[in-house]
């Protein structure tokens, strides 16, 4: 796996559940706007989270899935860039990324390794750019890229029923699509992105805890110096 898939993929997912899309909406769509203001109202709700994590990288050529397992904490900023994001990985190995104000850690235990550098600067992969185009958008770039569609009502694999919405680009990028599920409560709780060789990333959040109190100084991974090798991203 590439070193930035985890925090390319995973910021766009991220992206998707923490912020509302702006979209355009059809007659035939009356039940956009009633999901739209669910997600709003979260949105400005939402002051922390903590959540199990699992994420799906599925190449349909190999017909291979690259599953991955942790839990994700969550606190907002005043822009997207000042937000704080921790997820400490668990299976099938133990790797955790933060992302502070757009400065990231990644540190791989099993590697000695701790990866270090902009979120802005992270070119590795399609997937870093991918996540570039989502997190430096304002409300008003995403009313003017997206369209959506409305795809019914679904159970995600946890159980929890959903509605089903599809994001297209409006201009032609490095992904198809975007598809996410939204609970009752206008939460965002999965996420996929199709890419253009239609390789497919999903990120589903369970166990969700709203707005508990978070110390800030969780978000710093601490690794030991002497024995881990720094490596600038």
């Amino acid at each position: 796996m590439k070193i930035f898939l985890r925090l390319g993929f995973l910021a766009i997912a991220l992206t998707f559940f923490f912020n509302t899309f702006a979209v355009t909406e059809t007659k035939a769509q009356n039940v956009i706007p009633e999901i739209l203001k669910r997600m709003e109202n979260n949105r400005l709700l939402l002051k922390t989270l903590r959540a199990n994590v699992a994420m799906d990288k599925y190449n349909p050529q190999l017909d291979v899935h690259d599953l991955n397992q942790g839990s994700v904490i969550y606190l907002p900023g005043k822009t997207q860039r000042d937000m704080y994001i921790r997820i400490d990985w668990t299976k099938p190995v133990q790797e955790q990324l933060a992302v502070i104000k757009g400065e990231y850690t990644l540190y791989r235990p099993r590697l000695g390794q701790a990866i270090t550098g902009k979120v802005d600067s992270a070119k590795n992969s399609a997937g870093a750019g991918n996540a570039l185009a989502f997190m430096s958008m304002s409300k008003e770039q995403l009313k003017a890229n997206y369209n959506v569609k409305y795809l019914g009502e679904e159970r995600v694999s946890s159980g929890t029923p959903t509605w089903h919405l599809e994001l297209t680009p409006k201009a032609a990028g490095k992904y198809k699509s975007a598809e996410i599920w939204i609970d009752g409560d206008g939460m965002p709780i999965q996420a996929k992105v199709i890419e253009n060789n239609n390789d497919a990333t999903t990120v589903l959040l369970s166990n969700l805890q709203r707005n508990a109190t978070i110390n800030a100084k969780v978000f710093t991974i601490d690794y030991p110096k002497k024995s881990t090798k720094i490596i600038k991203g």
